[in-house]
């Protein structure tokens, strides 16, 4: 789902007029994609100690000592700023929770040109296989497992970073390149790249992934 750019400015404008409930509203609106985008990127060692909900609120508190300036040179789409704040908030976190640790073997990609969080391919192999395998799929999905990490971990570091915008934070095209600093065509290109080179290791094995699915 994309962001509705016209309920949005029109929210923000209510909002640089002193409208309370308004500014609620809009960050409401925006509460399900950043949840996504937290969940994706919290390192799983922190994720019995951090709620991303905690995260977003904390981007939240941010963004609201930081309005007036937003409004005033408002340089990237409001949700994509909310996003750039929540991704500093996870930096902190990291930082503070696992300090030269922060940084693993699966966690090469950085989000924003370095200035955010990182996805990592075991985060995006957990998100395609789901959780709770039954007894009968623990070899297979195991199996599936290794091959799908092998075939992230072989991707240009940008085409994982594209999937993991595109796939599963949903954010749209346009989004997708603004936050990686590229064209929208070779968005397009390398979302489509990565895709077929899923789909290809899942062909490799009977009922493909949905035949994994819980």
């Amino acid at each position: 789902m994309v962001d509705d750019t016209s309920e949005t400015d029109r929210l923000l404008q209510r909002v640089a007029q002193g409208d309370r409930e308004s500014w609620g509203a809009l960050l409401e609106q925006h509460r399900d994609r950043l949840k996504r985008m937290v969940a994706l990127r919290l390192d799983p060692r922190l994720a019995a100690r951090i709620d991303p909900s905690d995260v977003i609120q904390e981007a939240y508190l941010e963004a609201s000592t930081r309005l007036a300036g937003y409004l005033d040179r408002p340089d990237m789409p409001f949700f994509l700023w909310l996003r750039f704040l929540a991704g500093q908030k996870l930096v902190t976190l990291h930082r503070q929770h696992l300090g030269v640790q922060a940084r693993d073997a699966g966690r090469e990609v950085s989000l924003d040109h370095g200035r955010g969080p990182e996805t990592s391919s075991v985060a995006l192999v957990n998100l395609l296989l789901g959780e709770g395998p039954r007894p009968s799929e623990v070899a297979i999905r195991a199996e599936l497992k290794l091959l799908l990490e092998e075939a992230l971990n072989g991707m240009d570091a940008i085409d994982r970073e594209v999937l993991a915008l595109r796939h599963f934070e949903q954010l749209s095209r346009a989004e997708t390149a603004q936050v990686l600093g590229i064209q929208e065509a070779a968005v397009s290109k390398r979302y489509v790249r990565a895709l077929k080179r899923l789909k290809d290791i899942l062909s490799e094995l009977p009922g493909g992934l949905e035949g994994l699915m819980p």
